[in-house]
């Protein structure tokens, strides 16, 4: 049995994070406080962006974004195999219809050739967006899915769940945060307690769009709203003016997110220090996702790809290494099979998820428990 217990993720979670949570615990707001507020302007100003929008987690987020967006039942829009199947989900809450793409087999992220020829393929009009996603932390090359969605009319969602902190350089040389929406309508990012910002629970949708700010302000709670109220209606009074949802965060988790946020720039760093140490143990032995140049990877994950995936995964597992799959291909889940997306020809995306394991990767990892991961690798490899 080994002495080692080594998660794929873990929260890190330290007294001041003990400490926000207890005053706020004490004070005279639970939720719908000032901790929302403060939250929302702090992780804006983290990324650059003029609004955020705090929600009760990511696939909320990702709901109303698309309500936000005019998405309408019928409606297409074009995402990634590879992720988390809230990135098609959102389009099936509101009756659209998902239609994937495959990956880049080197970066793992929605191959912008393949968007291309799959729209170009279908009449003017026939889609409506795209929801590109950060894998693993690698943000996408927002400015080039700018350019494509502007040609075809198209909306943009950036999912970067995995990717708070990660930037690339554009054409002109400006670095360009996920989550600053410069090329996106809308970002969106996750707390769950294995991403870079642990809340329990949560979301955060970014934008530079003042009416799509105050759509999803609305929407997130129930679509009530009492702004511009006449000055004859009283205190009490509130309008219901579309259709919305509870989607609110506590102040509690805004009060954990809030010393979270300010974890992350020396996490990010720390995660890139683990993918450093990674690459140089094994490169020429296994591949791993390919970083372009002038961009940072956040890394939520670290994956590498072999042959023998899951032999590997029960070696590692064995010695008290609980690697994790990221992911099964959405178009493969039986809900999406069941309704016609069983005959996808999305052969890099099926070819990835059949070597394709994450690593250990989380700030707190100590450096003999990551040579242990890396001894017990390429022990299996030998």
């Amino acid at each position: 049995m080994s002495e080692y217990k080594i998660p794929y993720g873990r929260q890190n979670i330290d007294q001041d994070d003990i400490d926000a949570v207890i005053s706020t615990l004490k004070s005279d707001f639970l939720t719908q406080g000032p901790k929302i507020a403060e939250f929302e302007q702090e992780f804006a100003a983290y990324v650059d962006a003029d609004y955020a929008v705090a929600v009760s987690n990511a696939t909320a987020a990702l709901h109303i974004a698309v309500m936000a967006l005019g998405l309408k039942k019928g409606e297409r829009v074009i995402t990634t195999p590879i992720t988390f199947a809230a990135s098609a989900n959102c389009v099936r809450y509101v009756g659209g219809e998902v239609w994937f793409a495959d990956i880049d087999p080197e970066t793992y992220l929605l191959d912008i050739d393949a968007c291309r020829k799959l729209i170009e393929s279908k009449p003017k009009g026939f889609f409506k967006g795209i929801i590109p996603v950060d894998f693993a932390g690698l943000p996408i090359d927002a400015e080039a899915f700018r350019k494509l969605a502007d040609e075809h009319n198209l909306w943009i969602i950036e999912d970067a769940c995995h990717a708070p902190g990660a930037y690339f350089s554009d054409s002109h040389g400006q670095k360009i945060k996920a989550g600053s929406c410069v090329y996106s309508d809308i970002t969106v990012f996750s707390f769950h307690p294995v991403k870079h910002i642990a809340c329990g629970e949560g979301g955060m949708l970014t934008t530079n769009n003042k009416a799509i700010f105050e759509k999803l302000s609305v929407l997130r709670t129930h679509g009530i709203t009492k702004e511009n109220m006449s000055q004859n209606d009283g205190g009490w009074y509130y309008e219901m003016q579309s259709l919305g949802y509870n989607y609110r965060l506590t102040d509690m988790q805004a009060a954990l997110g809030i010393t979270q946020l300010k974890k992350n720039p020396a996490g990010v760093d720390r995660r890139n220090e683990i993918a450093e140490k990674y690459k140089r143990a094994f490169e020429g032995k296994v591949k791993f996702q390919h970083l372009p140049n002038n961009f940072l990877n956040a890394h939520h994950l670290f994956v590498i790809e072999v042959e023998q995936r899951k032999e590997l995964y029960n070696h590692l597992r064995s010695a008290g290494i609980f690697a994790q799959i990221h992911y099964i291909p959405v178009h493969t889940l039986p809900y999406y099979k069941n309704i016609g997306y069983d005959g996808a020809n999305l052969g890099n995306a099926e070819s990835y998820y059949q070597k394709c394991i994450s690593l250990p990767m989380y700030p707190t990892l100590k450096d003999e428990e990551q040579d242990y991961v890396i001894n017990n690798v390429l022990s299996f490899l030998s």
